[in-house]
């Protein structure tokens, strides 16, 4: 069933069945979006402005109940229905400023999301300076029979080495019951999460949900590359949630809006189900991801990946080290190869601040860098190279030659950090420089894939001219993706991977573009594997590139361990197999053959986690994937020692028992016949047992630091051997 739009009794504007929301006019004509059956007292505005001279009604940390907020009048709304999506606008005004806000929904049918945007119009006659602009915000959310004491709040923390680290609590223990009766007033306070600086996930993903004892699910994303923020709390009894794009109080982002001109908010979108919990959530999450991405032959082709850098050249190629590589990694059944950081590097100095021209080092590749991407192709891969296109050394000669307006400047100086400069691409000499760089690269010298980096935090961003910082982050945000889409229109065959120092950028405004997210950058074989179980929650399965690093030194279940890791996202190897033994090889060839057969489900499949989403210092770690065909399951024990810790380099593990078994739910295959099969590593000693009245499956791994994938087959559709 899809989004309708209807008037009953005068006050509901708008529905969607799939998520149960709706949008109800107030006895003022406000238009709020909540559940049916609701007191629309509990529900907060549709859109919520906070602008200098007009802040908020009730003082505090949250960015609701704001003066232009509760102003703001319904004008009408209209519906275009469009490849399957509807999108209604809903058009308010508030009357002391003369500001329009037009707020777009998009819904698709049989989806339980809602996609939301804002276009914020200036139709007064005097300059408004906006200060916090909500996309998206709803309230009346209560759990079962418990109200909010039943609710449990999901989000995730977020690092270098250590992403997608999902923690979760009571929302009573966040969000604290203040006797409101007795006061007459709302807290003042919020549960809320936001980015900082130019790394979008530097600190947590701009992903969090809430759930309740019955398997209802609320689950949210901001889709920003430059400054978001969610707040939830409590409003008359209900939770309610507000998604932004960057404010002043966080980001340094403000807006001077003169009559006539219009600002358009950064998209989010909420999703809810009514069963399943946050693995239902996800798979709906999974699938707006998908519909919202730009379309590219990459997503359906899911090419393994060979990058020089992992555990292996390290930032230090050349043609002497590469060829062996490029051989033993096209005999594996690698289809792309990727030399990343180093391979401009000429510098006696180093290159870290010296970077920016992009040209090969004379003395790395005698025979210049194209013979070694003639190699590539020889052996029937791509040629892939690593870029870092947005800075610009501090020694580099375009920090002197290109303009100083082609640079990230505050308080009239140009931006340093870590010894390199920032470009800002909305000036036409910086993208300039990149396109002539990408079209040497791609067009002249046949690169078929860019890894395109970003390794520091420029802060809140650029001043130019009167703007604030935090506008001038977003300006480049947005130049920076129509960039990226340009670099696709002229070369489409080009696979653009995005990296921020890992997965310190892993958002859904560059994911929308790029075709594939680097994961981490974490080099202990025994700390992926709960990034790898968790990526999923950040970036399509497909999209999410995670490393797999065998060495020569590795023991037989160590390769295994860091190849089953990779085995249900996007494959990277990385490690010296030019030197391994034929057994150790036979094993690299094994898990890529096993990948190349199951790749074909990867990009409808659906994520869960049948031991919940996994903790850092989990002893067992699982993740899987359910499409129509088949689910498949990684299954990972990581070896306690001494009351709980993993061997050393892996450092402590929590829950650390020693069991050699474990029990997972597998709740959507409840009741079926099904065949258990162990795909990889041949091997394992791993036995797998089904029990179908309790949908649960039994692992026994009687070796620690060992991982399995496992493939459930019900008995009467199986498809594939």
């Amino acid at each position: 069933m899809t989004a309708t739009v209807e008037t009953v009794e005068g006050s509901r504007v708008w529905s969607h069945p799939e998520t149960g929301l709706y949008a109800v006019l107030d006895a003022g004509g406000a238009v709020r979006l909540g559940r049916p059956g609701q007191d629309w007292t509990r529900l907060v505005p549709l859109v919520e402005v906070t602008a200098t001279g007009h802040g908020r009604m009730w003082s505090g940390e949250r960015f609701i109940e704001t003066a232009i907020g509760e102003r703001l009048i319904y004008q009408g709304h209209e519906t275009v229905r469009h490849d399957g999506v509807d999108r209604t606008t809903i058009r308010l005004t508030d009357p002391g400023t003369g500001l329009a806000a037009h707020v777009t929904l998009e819904t698709r049918a049989g989806s339980g999301c809602l996609r939301a945007r804002v276009r914020l119009v200036n139709e007064g006659d005097a300059v408004l300076r906006l200060e916090s602009v909500s996309t998206l915000a709803l309230g009346g959310i209560v759990g079962g029979e418990g109200g909010l004491d039943d609710l449990t709040l999901h989000w995730a923390d977020n690092d270098w080495l250590a992403e997608c680290r999902w923690r979760q609590d009571g929302f009573r223990k966040r969000v604290v019951a203040l006797s409101r009766s007795a006061h007459g007033h709302e807290g003042r306070g919020c549960f809320e999460r936001y980015s900082q600086g130019s790394w979008s996930t530097g600190r947590h993903l701009p992903v969090a949900g809430l759930t309740d004892a019955d398997g209802r699910a609320w689950l949210w994303q901001i889709e920003s590359s430059a400054g978001w923020r969610f707040e939830t709390g409590e409003r008359e009894g209900a939770a309610y949630v507000a998604l932004f794009g960057p404010d002043d109080a966080h980001h340094q982002w403000w807006h001077t809006l003169a009559p006539g001109e219009e600002f358009h908010t950064v998209p989010a979108v909420v999703v809810h189900t009514e069963t399943g919990g946050l693995d239902a959530a996800f798979g709906e999450l999974t699938d707006h991801r998908r519909s919202i991405r730009r379309d590219h032959p990459d997503h359906r082709a899911l090419p393994v990946i060979y990058n020089d850098y992992m555990n292996t050249l390290m930032g230090d190629p050349t043609t002497e080290r590469l060829l062996p590589l490029i051989e033993a990694a096209g005999a594996a059944g690698a289809e792309v190869f990727v030399i990343d950081a180093g391979w401009y590097d000429d510098d006696a100095q180093g290159w870290w601040d010296a970077v920016g021209a992009w040209e090969p080092a004379p003395r790395r590749f005698p025979g210049g860098l194209p013979e070694v991407l003639d190699a590539i192709r020889a052996h029937g891969m791509t040629p892939g190279l690593w870029l870092e296109p947005e800075v610009v050394g501090v020694r580099s000669p375009l920090a002197r030659t290109l303009p100083p307006e082609a640079f990230f400047r505050r308080g009239g100086l140009r931006v340093t950090e870590h010894g390199r400069h920032h470009l800002d691409l909305r000036h036409p000499a910086a993208r300039a420089h990149l396109d002539g760089v990408v079209d040497r690269l791609v067009g002249e010298w046949g690169v078929g894939y860019l890894k395109l980096d970003y390794n520091i935090n420029i802060g809140p961003g650029t001043e130019n001219g009167s703007e604030s910082a935090g506008a001038g982050l977003l300006g480049h945000h947005r130049a920076h993706l129509d960039w990226m889409a340009s670099l696709l229109d002229r070369h489409p065959g080009l696979v653009l991977e995005n990296c921020g120092s890992g997965g310190l950028r892993m958002d859904y405004a560059q994911l929308a573009v790029a075709q594939l997210q680097s994961t981490s950058d974490q080099q202990d074989l025994l700390r992926y594997p709960p990034i790898a179980a968790a990526a999923a929650t950040a970036v399509a399965p497909e999209q999410a590139a995670v490393w797999a690093y065998p060495q020569p030194d590795h023991t037989p279940d160590e390769i295994a361990l860091t190849l089953t890791g990779a085995l249900l996202g996007r494959v990277h190897l990385s490690g010296f197999l030019n030197l391994m033994s034929p057994e150790q090889s036979g094993l690299v060839r094994s898990a890529v053959s096993v990948y190349k057969e199951l790749r074909p489900e990867l990009g409808r499949a659906r994520p869960f986690w049948p031991l919940g989403l996994p903790g850092w210092e989990d002893e067992w770690v699982a993740h899987g994937l359910r499409s129509r065909g088949a689910t498949f399951l990684v299954v990972c024990r990581r070896e306690p020692d001494n009351g709980g810790a993993v061997p050393a380099p892996g450092g402590p593990v929590r829950n650390g028992s020693g069991d050699t078994d474990r029990t997972l739910a597998v709740p959507h295959l409840h009741g079926a016949r099904v065949e258990p099969t162990v795909l990889y590593p041949p091997t394992s000693d791993a036995v797998v047992e089904w029990d179908a009245d309790a949908g649960r499956l039994t692992v026994s791994l009687p070796r620690g630091n060992t991982a399995v994938l496992i493939r459930l087959d019900p008995v009467a559709a199986r498809s594939w051997t």
